[in-house]
């Protein structure tokens, strides 16, 4: 049986180079701001991984990533995403975090809300922590309850920078 061809392509951003992994179909697997696909792959669940094909653009993908770094903050909210966690509160956590706003951060007390299980803040926040799909699911719109910016993969001076730039546009 053949492998899947995961395209990757990586993007220059204000906050480093952003790689984002797709499938057959164009969804986004997995983004992150590193400039090695490689770092990527291990974030995709087992059932989604596939062999590596570097490409210099990724289409629709691409188009929206530069819209959104352009000011169009909206511009991600379409691309779809294909993330599989093995929990239905996971899956869901990660649905209902793409309908948290630009510039309108969460705590994660109010994502446990939002994901309907308010006593679930432990389980809000390990949605963000195994969350493979950066910026598509916005996990960098979540704070402390004290409003710090608390932890991010990809580290606080990008989360930072993704915030102040939501809140520009």
């Amino acid at each position: 049986m053949p492998s899947t061809i995961i395209d990757t392509a990586t993007i220059d951003t204000p906050a480093g180079p952003f790689t984002v992994l797709t499938g057959p179909q164009g969804a986004v697997r997995a983004a992150g701001f590193t400039p090695d696909p490689a770092h990527l792959l291990p974030l995709i669940h087992p059932s989604l991984r596939g062999d590596l094909r570097q490409r210099t653009e990724l289409g629709p993908v691409s188009a929206a990533v530069a819209a959104y770094l352009d000011g169009e903050l909206t511009a991600i909210d379409t691309v779809p995403v294909e993330q599989h966690s093995g929990g239905v509160f996971l899956s869901h956590a990660w649905r209902v975090l793409r309908d948290v706003k630009p510039g309108e951060p969460v705590t994660y007390t109010g994502y446990a809300a939002l994901a309907g299980r308010p006593a679930a803040v432990r389980a809000a926040a390990a949605a963000c922590a195994r969350n493979a799909a950066a910026l598509f699911v916005p996990c960098h719109r979540v704070l402390r309850t004290d409003g710090t910016l608390g932890g991010y993969r990809w580290g606080l001076p990008v989360k930072e920078w993704l915030l102040a730039h939501e809140r520009r546009g």
